[in-house]
């Protein structure tokens, strides 16, 4: 029997890279899975892949930044499993110009709607539930740059992964009474398909020595696995070799990139 037998567990981010990992990490521990994703035809892919393991699944294909998706998806996934265990908010975008002088105001609003406003809506509609059955575990997916801002990661996802970390802090003061338990996971870089948009993508080399998706989801599980007495607020995990970021950072530069745009 698996660590996490008959909990029903909401991933957002689920269509590929850290979040299908997550999804099927779970899925392999026994839980019931609801899975949100923008993108349909990949999100039908990672249910397949669960469902081929023996979870019961669902799947909401939308805009985690909707207010309705995601009170719809929560609603859902409580009347279909009769409560929700676990949240993990994982969904994340970047952009492709990302220094603060070349982040144009639409690319930066997308970036924090994604990132940060969509993981504050999922567990805000989450929250009555857990309440109820005091007890729930909200697992919020950040990154390196969440700990300090990251020249690669860029301006807007800096700040959004910083929302993350805050956002996680005020569920644990507010809802520990509750029997809610929030943690963020910090990642280093991890080899996902949102690398292929950074203005300088990694080489297969480096790619080599980063994290890979699978090392997120054994934390999710372990994180997800523990006892209600016991609270994991912060996990960081990093690649054992880690690249000289700087000189991405002075390559972009040197490429010009480094104009304000005229929205």
């Amino acid at each position: 029997m698996g660590s996490l037998q008959g909990k029903a567990v909401i991933v957002t981010g689920a269509s590929t890279g850290m979040g299908r990992a997550i999804a099927v990490a779970v899925a392999a521990q026994g839980a019931r899975v609801a899975l949100v994703a923008r993108t349909e035809g990949k999100l039908d892919e990672t249910a397949g892949q669960a469902r081929a393991l023996g979870a019961e699944v669902l799947t909401f294909a939308g805009d985690v930044a909707d207010p309705d998706l995601a009170k719809r998806a929560i609603e859902e996934t409580v009347k279909r499993f009769g409560g929700i265990q676990v949240l993990v908010n994982n969904a994340g975008v970047n952009t492709f110009h990302r220094n603060l002088a070349d982040t144009s105001v639409p690319d930066w609003r997308r970036v924090i709607d994604t990132n940060l406003t969509g993981a504050f809506l999922f567990t805000r509609y989450v929250l009555p539930h857990m309440r109820a059955a005091r007890s729930g575990h909200i697992i919020n997916i950040s990154s390196g740059a969440g700990l300090a801002p990251s020249a690669p990661g860029g301006v807007a996802y800096s700040a959004s992964k910083h929302g993350i970390h805050s956002l996680t802090g005020s569920i644990n003061l507010e809802e520990r009474r509750h029997g809610i338990m929030a943690c963020v996971i910090a990642p280093g870089e991890v080899d996902t398909p949102n690398l292929d948009i950074r203005p300088r993508p990694p080489a297969e080399a480096d790619l080599a020595k980063m994290l890979r998706p699978g090392d997120i989801a054994k934390a999710v599980v372990y994180v997800a696995s523990q006892p209600d007495h016991v609270s994991i607020d912060l996990l960081v995990i990093t690649p054992t070799i880690r690249r000289d970021y700087q000189a991405d950072y002075e390559r972009y530069v040197a490429e010009g990139h480094t104009q304000i745009p005229l929205d």
